[in-house]
C-alpha cells in the first residue's frame, strides 16, 4: 500500500505523519496523533460523532482522507478549552445538561464551536439547522439547544465586558 507523508496542524500543533493512502482522518487523530475525544460512530457520515474543524469548517472525519488534510488546521475537542479554562461551549454543556452519555458531545461541540464562530448570536432555528448533522440518541436536544444558547450569551457577555475594559 501507497504511503504519503503529510503535515498537519492540530490544536496549534504541527505534526507529520506518514499514511497509507486509504486513511481517514478520523483514524489519524485517534490511532496516531492519540486524540480520543473525536469519536467514530457510524462510518458513513451520519451521526458526526466525529465531526472536527477542518480549516474551521465542521466536517465529519470519517469522510475526508488524511492526504487530503495535508497541510490543514485541524481543531479537535481536546483543543477547544483555553489556558483560563473550559470553552463556554463546555460549560453550557454542564450548566444545561446538554449531554448525558456524553458520545455525540465531541462532535456537538465542534459544530457550535464552529456556528458561534460564524454566527455569535444565533436563533434557536440557526442552532438546529447547524447541529443537524449530528445525532444525539440521548438527550432530544432540548438541554443541547439551550447550551449553545448559554455559550453564545456568555461569549457575548465576555466581549462586552472585554469592550468596557479598554
Amino acid at each position: 500500500m501507497a504511503t504519503h507523508q503529510i503535515s498537519v496542524t492540530v490544536n496549534g500543533e504541527a505534526h507529520a505523519a506518514e499514511v497509507e493512502s486509504r486513511t481517514l482522518l478520523v483514524h489519524l487523530i485517534r490511532d496516531e496523533l492519540r486524540l480520543t475525544g473525536t469519536h467514530i460512530g457510524c462510518d458513513t457520515t451520519h451521526c458526526g460523532a466525529c465531526t472536527v474543524l477542518l480549516d474551521g469548517k465542521p466536517t465529519k472525519s470519517c469522510t475526508v482522507l488524511a492526504v487530503q488534510a495535508d497541510g490543514a488546521e485541524i481543531g479537535t475537542v481536546e483543543g477547544l478549552a483555553g489556558a483560563d479554562g473550559m470553552h463556554a461551549l463546555q460549560e453550557g454543556f454542564w450548566e444545561k445538561h446538554g449531554l448525558q452519555c456524553g458520545f455525540c458531545t465531541p462532535g456537538m461541540l465542534m459544530t457550535g464551536a464552529a456556528l458561534l464562530e460564524e454566527n455569535p448570536s444565533p436563533s434557536e432555528g440557526e442552532i438546529r439547522e447547524a447541529i443537524s448533522g449530528n445525532l444525539c440518541r440521548c438527550t432530544g436536544y432540548v438541554n443541547i439547544l439551550k447550551a449553545v444558547q448559554y455559550a453564545a450569551d456568555k461569549l457575548a457577555a465576555t466581549a462586552a465586558d472585554a469592550g468596557e475594559d479598554s
